[in-house]
């Protein structure tokens, strides 16, 4: 099975970005995020036509989650499944079978003295705790999607000069570790242990930085044990970031023996 994810950066305008890759790689389900639209104008038929089911959550501006899939899901949640309507459109969970797929669009935190920052650190907090009362690490759960962090000095081009942002500083690294002490296997680790240079984000404000391979790794797919154990690769597409007209994000793919 092999399973994937992509912050698009807006579906509508990454179309056919999305539609090439997966008439090329064929996976059985793909993560989507910051879609940028409301249900009602997702673009379903693209996806149809290659044969994708698309359970989706929009909202306008910078958020919105997919997931497609080869069969629909059996049973779909969306947010913190607390009534919290503001979370819809970061955190759609689905099953296929005694598969479980959590999509997040993790917050970015926009600066470390702003309410953004503080939010991003409670998010994660509540989504620890989602974890403990609807999940068991005995289940085949992989989370996986825009984390906005890059927990290791390996996943981004300049440590140093970006220690303190709010993807890369030691309140996101415990926030990010109380979520994955859960029981979460880092899956591309797996794969790359100790490998640099392997990033999923280049800015687009930063010129030639794909070129230069200046970015950072905030793209993810966790598993539990059970799943993580079954994982038998897990690669960074670079190649769509290249492409016309493409995201700031590239493509995180992993396959797995079940």
């Amino acid at each position: 099975m092999k399973i994937a994810t992509y912050n698009c950066n807006g579906i509508r305008a990454r179309i056919d970005t999305v539609t090439e890759w997966l008439s090329k790689e064929n996976p059985d389900i793909l993560c989507l995020q910051e879609i940028k639209v409301v249900n009602e104008l997702f673009p379903y038929e693209p996806f149809t036509e290659l044969g994708y089911h698309a359970t989706v959550q929009g909202k306008k501006a910078h958020a919105g989650v997919a997931i497609l899939s080869k069969i629909p899901p059996v049973e779909c949640a969306k947010g913190f499944r607390d009534g919290d309507e503001l979370e819809y459109a970061r955190i759609l969970a689905c099953r296929f079978g005694r598969l479980h797929v959590i999509n997040t669009y993790c917050p970015q935190g926009r600066d470390p003295e702003h309410e953004q920052f503080r939010y991003k650190l409670e998010w994660f907090k509540k989504f620890r705790k989602l974890l403990d009362e609807h999940y068991t690490t005995r289940r085949l759960v992989l989370w996986m999607g825009d984390f906005n962090v890059a927990p290791e000095p390996i996943d981004l081009h300049n440590h140093k000069a970006n220690l303190g942002h709010v993807c890369h500083r030691e309140e996101v690294f415990d926030a990010l570790g109380n979520v994955r002490e859960w029981g979460f296997v880092d899956i591309f680790r797996k794969f790359h242990k100790g490998e640099g240079g392997q990033y999923s984000w280049w800015d687009y404000r930063t010129r030639g930085s794909f070129e230069r391979n200046v970015g950072w790794r905030v793209d993810h797919i966790y598993g539990t044990g059970p799943i993580a154990r079954k994982a038998v690769g897990c690669w960074i597409d670079r190649d769509p970031r290249g492409w016309e007209k493409p995201s700031d994000h590239t493509f995180i793919v992993a396959e797995f023996d079940i």
